[in-house]
């Protein structure tokens, strides 16, 4: 199976080496975005605003490997608080198309950047 990287201006740059989001056959492995902004480079404040910024930057990143969140079948979100997780389960339903992905919610030590919320994506191309 090949691999190739998938990479969009759209959202902020990987920060180390890694790759926004790899193929693999008719898989997209989205890296976790944070709510950085790809223009400004800045982070909103609040958990609502980043929410919102890091399902814009997934979006982006999908939309690069021809996807959409229709086709997101798993996500992996981290919390730098869970008492932030119902402002973040509001925004992120939002975005979220019916039936929504399988979802796993951790709260974490730290993220990178002092972010309050990243979340990572698996996607299936082609579903039918």
């Amino acid at each position: 199976m090949t691999r190739r990287a998938v990479s969009t201006s759209a959202a902020p740059g990987a920060a180390g080496p890694y790759s926004q989001a790899i193929e693999a056959g008719d898989f997209v492995f989205c890296a976790g975005q944070i709510g950085r902004d790809a223009a400004s480079g800045a982070m909103p404040d609040g958990v609502d605003a980043q929410t919102e910024q890091v399902l814009r930057n997934l979006a982006a990143v999908l939309d690069a490997a021809g996807c959409t969140f229709a086709d997101v079948v798993k996500t992996t979100c981290f919390l730098a608080d869970i008492n932030d997780f119902a402002t973040f389960n509001e925004v992120y339903g939002r975005f979220m198309t019916d039936p929504p992905p399988a979802r796993s919610t951790f709260q974490v030590a730290a993220l990178p950047m002092g972010a309050r919320v990243e979340i990572e994506a698996i996607a299936i191309r082609n579903r039918t």
